[in-house]
């Protein structure tokens, strides 16, 4: 059985939007403008360099995996398994719905929450987690599905978030200081995470960092980091 708590789930805000339609929308997206396929193409290199910097893990969690954006790359390492995971049902239909058969033989579907993940103790080499931590502005929730990301893993984690230290961070913190000022505040769904607070959150949580992997160093808020499990 799961060594998991279904109480200690966390449902954040902006989880509920996931329907069908948004969940298409979504799959859409990355192959719509230059833009869009450019920024997939790195995300996809980094996701590589990450990957062989993990040691080339044989059973990995994709999660969130949304609509399923890097199981081709996941899928290059011939003997790996893909243990595709996510919160929201509608976004896995997709996902299954819109991939090669090839890569259905390698893929496990499982709807479960980052927070209470429905797996045993140490059940994967490395948990691969892109676009979601920067969606958790409260610590105790990062923190909460770290701790779960430790249990789950044998080995690594690799996940992605927004960073400071960088023209893009700078960038947004001016605009956010101007929609203050102009007494606007509105819903969030997106944080800069300082990196020296993200590093400390890691260690907390019980890993130590083998790499960070820029974006666009000193440009881009994205950062990949690989953790290893202390």
């Amino acid at each position: 059985m799961p060594a998991t708590d279904s109480n200690n789930r966390i449902e954040l805000p902006f989880s509920a939007k996931y329907d069908p339609q948004h969940s298409q929308s979504y799959f859409d997206k990355h192959r719509g403008s230059l833009r869009r396929r450019l920024t997939n193409l790195r995300d996809q290199q980094l996701a590589r360099r990450a990957l062989a910097l993990a040691g080339q893990p044989q059973q990995v969690l994709d999660l969130p995996c949304g609509a399923g954006r890097f199981w081709n790359t996941l899928a290059e390492h011939p003997e790996r398994l893909i243990i595709a995971a996510d919160n929201s049902a509608a976004m896995l239909d997709v996902a299954v719905r819109n991939a090669a058969p090839r890569l259905l033989e390698r893929i496990r579907p499982l709807q479960t929450s980052a927070f209470a993940i429905g797996l045993p103790d140490r059940a994967v080499d490395s948990i691969f987690c892109m676009r979601l931590l920067h969606h958790i502005g409260q610590p105790e929730h990062r923190l909460a599905m770290l701790r779960e990301f430790h249990r789950v893993t044998r080995d690594t984690v690799i996940v992605s978030l927004w960073v400071d230290g960088n023209y893009m961070a700078w960038r947004r913190k001016r605009q956010e200081a101007r929609r203050r000022a102009r007494g606007k505040s509105g819903y969030q769904n997106r944080y800069v995470i300082p990196r020296t607070t993200a590093e400390a959150e890691f260690a907390f949580a019980g890993f130590e960092i083998v790499a960070r992997l820029d974006f666009l160093p000193g440009q881009s808020m994205w950062r990949v980091y690989v953790l290893r499990r202390a």
